[in-house]
């Protein structure tokens, strides 16, 4: 694959009658296919790439089911013969909506299962193609996740999928497709008596300054008042299409059980709302994701969760962006930040293509070597060129030396343009690991240290805060 964009995958459908190789960048894609009862033959390609247009395929019986957003911005699910699978042949399945996003299919002997998002949340609807019938799995929580996992074989009439939620630990279930009863086979044991029951999730919404609603899921000990006065934690990333799923955390009970709040923001360049939203935050629309994320603060603030001097904001990587625009943006909405190895020098990164991930991301971002638009527009938001003089609050940013995805230099030199240019007084830390990489240190108990510092900053900065509005 000689285009640097593209990234390059093996694997087979669930009938194991075809191998495939699937190509695509962020917003392009090419499937090529092989019998594969003829493996000393040569890979067709299905349909070739065509820019912004995206696809991906599943066989079954003497059809291909290819999930498209050819024709549907939020994709669409289209049936073809194999024998003449031209577009022209397509059979419309699920037509494009703008509520529902689909985000994949898996075939199985009698039943299709659709992955689709409504709302910001993850649904699953079941097809069983003998009867032509549908229905979809239900799910208690306000705030959840689920992920279909583990399903390997093509004729079963089960279904397994993992389930988290904010308070509920991650659990492994099966589900019969026919009789709709579900087993649990696994929940991950939680040491020291912890009992779901004594812990809150809410969802509530944001609204951005051009009428957007961000919905905002929230997590905390029960008997909490809202009065101003609770230490809270924003998290929030906003790229790539990647969404933040409200998922369990043993390492956040240590927060909770301190009286804190976590949220996160489901801001644009995510994908919690559809492909749009992930549209509306990247490229020269990247300025919603920081204010989306500021309209979020605001949101607790005004609702009374909590106050400016109790409100931290996190994020690590491009969510390190997301905190550090922000912070330019609005200094003076946070008494803390955490960032980790965050990207934040986006005009040099973006335009040095030795890089592992330059040419690849710059479908994300824009390419400031050649287009003259897209280097002032990053240069308006970029966090290392934006700041200025001003009262800042406390901030603790970590590195990792070996980090090939943000290099060490970028927090290095952001750290260093701060101290020498805010106003304040506040702590301002860089502490870099000199032998870890982009997702911190090897090995289960060094990754315990790393977030029990960054725990423990928060603890420092929040818990020592006079409350106020």
């Amino acid at each position: 694959e000689p285009d640097d964009r593209f990234k390059l995958a093996v694997s087979k459908t669930r009938d194991e009658a075809y191998l495939m190789l699937r190509l695509r960048s962020s917003i392009t894609a090419e499937v090529r296919l092989l019998k594969a009862g003829d493996p000393t033959g040569e890979f067709r390609v299905l349909y070739p790439r065509r820019q912004n247009i995206r696809y991906s395929v599943e066989h079954h019986g003497s059809d291909f089911y290819i999930r498209t957003n050819d024709g549907a911005h939020n994709f669409r699910l289209v049936k073809v013969n194999e024998a003449n699978p031209v577009r022209e042949r397509w059979h419309e399945v699920i037509p494009a909506s703008d509520s529902t996003y689909i985000e994949g299919v898996d075939t199985f002997a009698h039943h299709l299962v659709i992955t689709q998002r409504e709302q910001g949340l993850r649904r699953l609807q079941v097809r069983d193609l003998a009867k032509g019938t549908s229905h979809f799995i239900e799910f208690p929580e306000v705030a959840y996740t689920v992920i279909p996992s583990g399903n390997f074989e093509f004729s079963t009439n089960l279904l397994r999928f993992t389930y988290t939620s904010l308070t509920t630990p991650m659990s492994v279930f099966d589900y019969n497709l026919d009789t709709r009863a579900r087993e649990l086979k696994k929940q991950y044991e939680v040491r020291g008596g912890y009992n779901p029951a004594d812990y809150q999730t809410e969802r509530i919404f944001a609204t951005a300054g051009d009428g957007t609603r961000i919905p905002i899921s929230l997590v905390y000990r029960k008997g909490l008042k809202k009065d101003g006065s609770n230490p809270t934690v924003l998290y929030g990333y906003g790229a790539y299409g990647s969404t933040s799923e409200p998922m369990f955390s043993t390492e956040r009970l240590s927060l909770l059980d301190r009286g804190f709040i976590w949220a996160i923001g489901h801001i644009r360049g995510g994908s919690e709302m559809g492909e749009r939203w992930h549209d509306e935050g990247k490229m020269m629309r990247k300025k919603n994701t920081f204010r989306d994320f500021v309209a979020c603060a605001e949101t607790l603030i005004a609702m009374r969760y909590t106050s400016r001097q109790k409100l931290a904001i996190m994020g690590g990587s491009a969510g390190g962006l997301l905190v550090g625009a922000t912070l330019n943006m609005r200094p003076d909405l946070f008494r803390a930040a955490v960032t980790r190895v965050p990207f934040v020098d986006v005009i040099n990164t973006m335009s040095d293509a030795s890089l592992p991930l330059t040419a690849i991301e710059w479908e994300e971002w824009g390419n400031p070597i050649q287009d003259q638009p897209a280097y002032e527009y990053m240069k308006s938001y970029s966090p290392y060129d934006k700041v200025h003089a001003a009262d800042y609050p406390m901030i603790l940013v970590t590195a990792g030396l070996n980090d090939p995805r943000v290099s060490y230099w970028e927090p290095a030199k952001w750290v260093a343009r701060l101290r020498a240019t805010k106003t304040d007084k506040n702590l301002l830390l860089l502490k870099t690991n000199m032998g870890a990489g982009h997702f911190g240190a090897s090995g289960r108990y060094e990754r315990y240290k790393e977030v029990a510092f960054d725990y423990a900053f928060l603890v420092m900065a929040l818990e020592s805060a006079k409350s106020s509005q």
